[in-house]
């Protein structure tokens, strides 16, 4: 079976003069748990070609067991520099899409038409659709044939924003994941602040933080498996 990460290509922190991108736990964790099983993964960002790491998750304490195998996977690391080009990728190619989060989709993907589309053709053709941390914000803008907002109605969650207030980023991201889940009309819930929280509502799941990665990934498998 085959799985698309789709990865952000965007790598400002706002103003702020400071990098961002994707976040290495959040796409490690799901991409072993996921390959070790014996799924196919194709990795594609919006420009193609390398995909920016926030440098915050290479801090010491943003480290795990999966992010150490990474550092060392020659292979994995080179499929990361050498992403496909989203607009080249289709559902009907693929068994399931995974979003890992990092401040970068905030900027991109959260406004990007192909991803939005892709996202529909995923959903509409009953493939599941997953997405950790900032990446359920890549949903905001996406509304359904019958005009309603994606997640309306749905069970959600994604970053909190007393998680975004403790990392002192609230004015300066785009958005707040759990206002704009909210807006759009899902059912947002979360836990303590990094705690392990993951929420499926049929084939769309989501997790909160970084903590919840490893869960996400986990029910997208057992879905696939049905």
């Amino acid at each position: 079976m085959k799985i698309l990460f789709v990865v952000t290509s965007h790598d400002e922190l706002g103003n702020t003069g400071k990098k961002t991108g994707f976040w290495v736990e959040e796409f490690a964790a799901p991409y072993y748990l996921l390959k070790d099983a014996g799924f196919d993964i194709t990795v594609a960002t919006p420009k193609g070609g390398q995909a920016p790491i926030d440098p915050k998750s290479e801090d010491p304490d943003a480290q795990t067991t999966a992010t150490k195998r990474y550092y060392q996977d020659e292979e994995v690391k080179n499929i990361i520099a050498n992403t496909k080009k989203l607009s080249d990728q289709k559902a009907a190619d693929f068994d399931a899409v995974f979003y890992p989060g990092g401040h970068g989709p905030l900027w991109d993907l959260a406004f990007d038409k192909d991803s939005q589309q892709l996202i529909l053709d995923f959903y509409n053709n009953e493939k599941p659709v997953a997405a950790v941390c900032h990446a359920p914000g890549v949903f905001k803008d996406i509304v359904l044939e019958n005009g309603n907002p994606f997640v309306k109605d749905k069970n959600v969650t994604g970053f909190s924003n007393s998680e975004e207030e403790a990392v002192q980023l609230t004015e300066i991201v785009p958005f707040l994941v759990e206002d704009e889940l909210k807006k759009s009309g899902g059912h947002y819930t979360s836990t303590d602040d990094w705690g392990v929280h993951v929420v499926q509502d049929g084939l769309l799941i989501t997790g909160q933080n970084p903590a919840s990665s490893d869960g996400v990934a986990e029910k997208l498998m057992s879905v696939l498996k049905k």
